[in-house]
């Protein structure tokens, strides 16, 4: 299905000198990979400095996610493993941004509290992704996704807003709050899962 986001129509416009060169989905899937490992390294180190330049390589891994899908649609470059490939990498970020997070504010009022809310906040985001990802495979008939978005926003464009979260300090009431959000929205996401069967 294609994106229709805003997210997706700028990386859409953006890709498109890609479109008939060498480059492929998979290697902007692994800028993804790469960058987004940087940036959660940069978060785990914990100080203001790393936080700044962790955001701004969370921001381009984000949107990575959205111009590798854009170029395999418009280049028709899709593959089974190009997919795989891609939810490998997406779950693996996403579900590792907590978990830095929390490393990053164990020198803080939570002290070691703030790793294991971290973990915590991992696991129930790597559960939510696999779980919306069978979801959207047994709605892959319809179009119909476990999470649509609304107002041109895809529900995971909330990550963006993990960077301007780091640049303004706020990152232990977020890490706190995913310790029980994402376990919440792993159990509400198994829920819909169980209701398709």
């Amino acid at each position: 299905m294609v994106g229709d986001s805003w997210t997706h129509k700028i990386a859409r416009w953006c890709i498109m000198p890609l479109v008939e060169t060498p480059v492929t989905p998979n290697h902007l899937t692994t800028l993804r990979l790469v960058s987004g490992l940087a940036a959660c390294a940069c978060f785990a180190i914990g100080t203001r400095e790393y936080d700044i330049w962790g955001g701004w390589l969370w921001l381009f891994s984000a949107f990575m996610d959205r111009a590798d899908g854009e170029l395999a649609r418009v280049s028709g470059k899709t593959s089974p493993w190009g997919h795989r490939y891609d939810m490998f990498c997406d779950t693996t970020i996403t579900s590792l941004l907590f978990l830095s997070a929390g490393i990053g504010l164990r020198n803080g009022f939570l002290g070691n509290w703030a790793i294991l809310c971290g973990a915590l906040g991992t696991a129930g985001v790597f559960a939510a992704e696999i779980l919306a990802e069978m979801i959207d495979r047994k709605k892959a008939d319809t179009g119909d996704k476990a999470y649509p978005g609304i107002w041109g926003f895809d529900f995971d464009d909330v990550l963006y807003l993990f960077a301007p979260v780091v640049w303004l300090g706020w990152q232990m009431p977020f890490v706190v709050g995913a310790a029980v959000g994402a376990s919440a929205f792993a159990a509400l996401t198994w829920y819909k899962l169980r209701s398709l069967r």
